[in-house]
């Protein structure tokens, strides 16, 4: 299935899976919507009926009441008696229509004698049959008025606990289609964040995998291996197919490249030293004296001819590194005797920089170690040089050996400039150099820690560093105690047992050396 394919899926799923609880609150609302226009159809209006029979049945006993008193001759207030009766009639004939069927069969006798023993009253006070009406008024039309008004209330009372019980039920059908509608809807959304996360992993996966997959070919892995596969048939399946044909071509250039630098590093040497022996010769004065101008330009153009030719070996080994021709030569070392080499050499620059320098070495170090001691020597040379470079009078740069169980562990600490926490993730890369360089005199290649980093990890170390702007710089580098390169094997010229024999024949004294 396509990316563009799961994607639509997804969006349609996750669509269908919200447009069900929003139908299911649709059609609860609908049905509640409904039952509220039954309930006003029919309770509302069947209480605004009796209410109005109520009225009705006051207004006859008021007209009764006036008809009495005026024996008969107010005309107008029979034709009101008479049309109030007839309407209550009515009225009540209404009744069933809002399901008041009981209701009116209650109302059916009192209203029954209300018509006829009216009429009776109404013929005797024509008559001025005074005594007939009254016994008509106070035991025939009066009762019957009352039972309609009890039969009323009573109605009313019930329309009242009917519409109650409507009102409840429709208010219960609300909350259940409420809580219903909440449960999809969690269960929409509970299955839609599913849905999404299916998508998600779907696509982020795979991106996350190539964006790795770039970062590690940007950082010079070319055979790195993505996860995904070209056979997975969708966009992503292409681009690990276009991103193993770029790797592939990043490697053939690469390869193409290191070969270049390589050859054309060694071809450049034979020159560089034809030029060097001729500079020597002409210092020498083996072609004829020279005056002092013609020193002078001699010694710059010896110092820029050992600048070409240390580039040039600079970007021999570089080239080597990376094509993986460079050979180490580790050979049983005395590590003490190494450090007091080092404090011997580089204790002279200390003095004439002004500056503190001392190597410090713990008790628990090693007398031997398995190392390639030139490439070594370079290694820390490269970070004494760089300390000392950058470091101003009157600062000091320390050299810490200690032993880490089976490893070896050498800081080089400084308190010069130091770097930038922008510059410092790139100090090892080749050809970056800090902006630290313009407070020196000279500057550098940017290809002396690149090598420096090769050289360690060659032996299977690591190197590290930690700086502060304006406090110092630290180097830390983990070696272990026999390299574990497979570049060469240790040199037999040298045996562990007669460096150690030499070492313990040596004076163990001071573990720091200060110059």
């Amino acid at each position: 299935m396509t990316l563009r394919a799961r994607l639509a899926l997804g969006f349609v799923t996750i669509t269908l899976l919200l447009a069900v609880p929003l139908a299911v609150s649709l059609l609860s609302l609908r049905s509640a919507k409904r039952a509220a226009d039954q309930l006003q159809e029919q309770a509302f209006a069947a209480s605004i009926l009796v209410s109005r029979m109520r009225g009705a049945s006051s207004r006859l006993r008021r007209l009764e009441t006036r008809v009495y008193v005026s024996k008969g001759d107010d005309s107008v207030s029979v034709d009101s008696l008479r049309s109030s009766t007839h309407s209550l009639l009515l009225e009540a004939d209404s009744l069933p229509h809002f399901g008041l069927d009981t209701l009116k069969q209650q109302l059916a006798k009192p209203l029954d004698d209300l018509a006829h023993f009216g009429e009776i009253e109404i013929a005797a006070l024509a008559d001025s049959q005074l005594v007939v009406a009254e016994n008509v008024s106070v035991h025939q039309v009066v009762p019957a008025i009352d039972a309609v008004d009890r039969t009323l209330s009573s109605g009313e009372v019930r329309l009242q606990n009917i519409a109650s019980e409507r009102v409840a039920a429709v208010s219960e059908a609300a909350y259940s289609a409420t809580q219903l509608a909440g449960l999809l809807l969690a269960a929409a959304l509970a299955a839609a964040a599913i849905v999404a996360a299916w998508i998600t992993r779907t696509i982020s996966r795979p991106v996350s995998d190539l964006e790795h997959g770039m970062h590690a070919v940007a950082g010079g892995d070319f055979e790195h291996r993505l996860e995904i596969t070209p056979e997975r048939g969708d966009e992503f399946g292409r681009l690990a197919e276009s991103f193993t044909s770029m790797a592939q071509q990043l490697a053939e250039l690469d390869k193409l490249k290191a070969e270049f630098v390589s050859v054309a590093s060694h071809e450049l040497k034979t020159p560089i030293n034809v030029i060097m022996g001729y500079l020597k010769l002409l210092e020498e004065n083996l072609y004829g004296p020279l005056n002092e101008r013609q020193s002078e330009i001699i010694a710059v153009m010896q110092t820029q001819a050992d600048s070409m030719a240390r580039l040039v070996q600079h970007l021999l080994d570089v080239s080597r590194f990376e094509a993986g021709a460079a050979r180490l030569e580790p050979r049983p070392m005395n590590l003490r005797g190494f450090l007091r080499q080092l404090e011997s050499t580089y204790g002279v620059l200390a003095i004439q920089r002004k500056l503190t320098f001392a190597i410090t070495a713990s008790d628990a170090l090693p007398e031997v170690v398995t190392w390639d001691a030139d490439r070594i020597e370079e290694v820390l040379g490269n970070l004494l040089s760089n300390a000392f470079k950058f470091t101003e009078a009157g600062g000091r740069v320390d050299l810490v050996v200690r032993a880490v169980g089976e490893m070896v562990h050498t800081e080089v600490r400084d308190t010069g400039v130091g770097i930038s926490p922008a510059q410092l993730p790139h100090i090892f890369d080749k050809f970056f150099q800090a902006d630290n360089q313009q407070r020196t005199s000279a500057r550098g290649t940017g290809l002396g820690l690149a090598i420096a980093k090769e050289i360690v990890e060659a032996h299977g170390g690591s190197i590290a560093a930690e700086s502060t702007v304006g406090r110092g710089t630290k180097f830390s580098i983990m070696l272990p105690v026999v390299a574990t390169t497979a570049g060469g094997a240790p040199r037999p010229d040298a045996s562990a047992e007669s460096l150690a024999e030499e070492a313990s024949r040596e004076s163990p004294d001071a573990a720091e050396v200060t110059a």
